[in-house]
């Protein structure tokens, strides 16, 4: 049996990539409020980061509205601080320990702005991607060093690593495009 890269690794991998874009960009919204939106929102608390949710209750009361409720009061400001520094535009107004999260309109600049974020978590996506490919070719090139497999091996199995990167950074794109369509059209 030849050695080289572990195909089932790497897919599995870059399949991790393509959850962890597709629950970013779930978390960006296009209508009507969603306690995901505050997803990607990490909160910096007890000495480490944590996602908000194990902070605080998320509700969405009114199709505009999303609700905080934290569960600490001393963690109301850095609660706050976290969501203004989303990268989410949004402006949590504080009421003890509640935050009230109006959601803007959805205008053309809006629209614009999640867009660009939405690319953002795309290139993130086809850097983690880009990472396992490199991790398959180390892989390869090592093997091929210590005379594991046959430098036609390596060739073979390296076209395999590059078209199965190629094939999930098209997903990636496939993706995006299909989310910048619907926030542009909401």
């Amino acid at each position: 049996m030849s050695e080289g890269a572990d195909f089932d690794d790497l897919k599995r991998r870059m399949d991790g990539a393509i959850a962890s874009f597709k629950s970013d960009i779930a978390a960006l919204r296009t209508g009507r409020a969603s306690a995901n939106v505050l997803d990607p929102v990490s909160v910096e608390a007890y000495g480490s980061k944590m996602p908000l949710n194990q902070v605080a209750n998320i509700s969405v009361p009114e199709a505009r509205m999303i609700n905080v409720s934290v569960w600490d009061k001393g963690m109301v400001g850095a609660v706050e601080k976290a969501i203004r520094e989303s990268n989410l535009g949004l402006n949590p107004v504080t009421d003890g320990s509640n935050l009230r999260i109006p959601l803007p309109e959805l205008n053309e600049e809006r629209r614009k702005e999640l867009v660009k974020v939405a690319h953002n978590y795309a290139e993130n996506g086809r850097v983690a991607i880009r990472h396992v490919r490199r991790d398959g070719m180390d892989a390869l090139k090592k093997a091929e060093k210590d005379s594991l497999i046959s430098k036609d091996e390596s060739h073979t199995q390296s076209e395999r690593v590059q078209k199965l990167t190629d094939e999930m950074i098209s997903q990636i794109d496939s993706l995006l495009s299909d989310k910048e369509t619907e926030i542009m059209q909401v």
